[in-house]
């Protein structure tokens, strides 16, 4: 089995470093986060940190790299406090992956892909067409992160649409449904199968007899 002490991890190669850390937290989410800015174009990019922060209020947060170069995602999003997160499935993964190049805030990656915008509601920034599970976001805070310098962005669902066949009786979604993809590193995309699901777990009555 192999090993890396952190003196190992600090001598790696650059892109060999960022392949493994990137790759043993396990499987990410894949997102595209959708912006628009101050003069009407559009930005969007993928992100495989969105997770989940809570239920009642529904937060949602997603992590971005120190704001020392361009990042027009954090930008348009301060300035608007709307953006929108659109699940990746597997008829869109290159396009979705491209959306990492490092375009010029004039450029939309909608005009660069083939991914199409959406609009719903009077929102106003885009959805990703023909995502299975699109959310409508409106910004809430954010928090610096001192030891990396990246930044959590925490902001609260105002709608959220999911394609009937995912949808639960009981309301879990099932992403395997719409093909929704996860992302393995920085550059690895897979189509999980949901394998079972399981009963609420309570503590078995034989490990769980009061002292006394």
């Amino acid at each position: 089995m192999a090993q890396f002490s952190d003196k190992d991890i600090s001598k790696l190669d650059h892109i060999y470093r960022i392949n493994l850390i990137n790759s043993c937290s396990g499987y990410k989410s894949a997102n595209l986060i959708a912006t628009k800015d101050k003069t009407g174009t559009s930005n969007v990019a993928v992100f495989s940190s969105l997770t989940h922060l809570g239920s009642n209020p529904s937060l949602l947060g997603f992590f971005l790299r120190p704001t020392k170069v361009i990042r027009n995602t954090y930008d348009n999003i301060v300035t608007s406090g709307k953006y929108t997160i659109n699940h990746i499935h597997d008829a869109i993964l290159e396009d979705a992956h491209h959306t990492s190049a490092k375009y010029g805030p004039a450029i939309s990656e909608f005009d660069t892909t083939q991914l199409a915008e959406e609009y719903k509601d009077n929102f106003v920034a885009p959805f990703v067409k023909n995502s299975p599970i699109q959310i409508a976001m409106h910004f809430v805070e954010e928090y610096f992160i001192k030891s990396n310098k990246t930044i959590l962005m925490v902001g609260e669902i105002e709608n959220l649409y999911i394609h009937d066949a995912l949808l639960q009786d009981d309301g879990f979604v099932d992403l395997s449904k719409g093909k929704i993809a996860t992302i393995n590193g920085l550059d690895g995309y897979a189509v999980p199968e949901l394998k079972t699901r399981f009963d609420y777990q309570r503590p078995k009555s034989e490990f769980n007899k009061s002292d006394g």
